[in-house]
């Protein structure tokens, strides 16, 4: 317990920042016990320093909605795909939004200089084959360099509130089903995810009939998961969807084992018995009811309304439904 309070030199911590930090140097404790290797402990002590420094960078700007930009680096800028993006992200950032890409060129270029340097994030991966990261984002401390695929995968998704794709190639493919595998899982917090090309693009409605015919209709993916996504084809369909999303419902979070939806105003009792009555199968037990704050919630928009139920933790194309639901809700 010395060790401990001499290494955060009397920095006062919450409990559970207190349990979690103990908690990781019980695992670096272990490590040293079992005679992890010196390789093993170098990706260990990067990917900590990689996140570590990647929260200091977002961490100012966490309140401000976000937007995750992924496609091809090798998109050049006369493209007509690269001027959607371009587009798209200058939209979200007149709407208050900040733009996320990998800072990279092609999409992720024009993701930032859409969005212009203020409203501009960049999560950079270090390859021996490419250039630096793109004069939209170059020297700017919103800019993280890093080494692993896996921690630079984490914070893209991690630190946004939306997703937009654009044609690419394997890297994109990646990005594209591992996000969708996180939200459909539950892994990652429900947000909206746009398949973007332009007007009689072909790319994502081909990979929307190889997902119905392969993978939809065999049974590999439930037709549910179809509310994960949205194929669009112009850009305002694009900005529609994502704004949309948060027209009325806020954010989310466990509080012991109840789901709690904050919204910015809360169903009438009609439209509460309705959205009983539509989604009453993802209820483990109990009903969807409105809450006052919990306790573990009180710096957490203690000024919105709530919605609180047991969710069955399985169905999250279901709960995405809902999301809409609460959407169309006026109070």
């Amino acid at each position: 317990m010395r060790a401990f309070e001499d290494l955060f030199e009397g920095r006062e911590l919450s409990p559970a920042q207190a349990r979690e930090l103990q908690s990781m140097l019980s695992s670096l404790g272990e490590m040293a016990r079992e005679g992890t290797s010196v390789g093993d402990l170098k990706i260990a002590n990067a990917a900590l320093g990689e996140m570590a420094e990647a929260f200091r960078v977002f961490r100012p700007y966490r309140r401000i909605r976000k937007i995750t930009m992924f496609g091809s680096a090798r998109t050049k800028p006369e493209d007509p795909v690269y001027i959607l993006a371009r587009d798209l992200a200058a939209s979200l950032a007149a709407a208050g939004w900040m733009v996320v890409t990998g800072a990279g060129p092609g999409i992720m270029a024009a993701g930032l200089e859409g969005a212009g340097r203020e409203h501009a994030f960049g999560v950079n991966i270090r390859l021996p084959h490419e250039e630096d990261a793109n004069p939209f984002i170059a020297q700017d401390p919103k800019l993280v360099e890093m080494r692993y695929f896996f921690t630079r995968k984490l914070m893209l998704i991690k630190e946004s509130h939306a997703y937009a794709v654009l044609p690419g190639g394997f890297g994109t493919q990646d990005e594209s089903f591992e996000l969708l595998t996180l939200l459909q899982t539950g892994k990652a917090e429900p947000a909206p995810v746009v398949m973007v090309e332009t007007p009689g693009g072909t790319y994502w409605h081909g990979w929307l009939r190889f997902l119905e015919e392969q993978a939809i209709a065999p049974g590999w993916v439930s037709p549910d998961d179809r509310a994960l996504f949205k194929v669009t084809n112009t850009m305002e369909e694009a900005s529609a969807e994502i704004l949309g999303f948060y027209r009325n419902y806020h954010s989310i979070r466990w509080v012991g084992d109840l789901l709690v939806l904050r919204v910015q105003v809360e169903p009438s009792k009609a439209e509460l018995a309705d959205l009983n009555r539509r989604f009453a199968d993802i209820v483990a037990r109990g009903s969807i009811r409105t809450a006052a704050p919990f306790p573990p919630e009180r710096n957490d928009y203690p000024e919105l309304p709530r919605l609180a139920f047991r969710f069955d933790r399985f169905h999250y194309a279901r709960l995405r439904l809902l999301i809409d639901a609460i959407n169309e809700c006026t109070g």
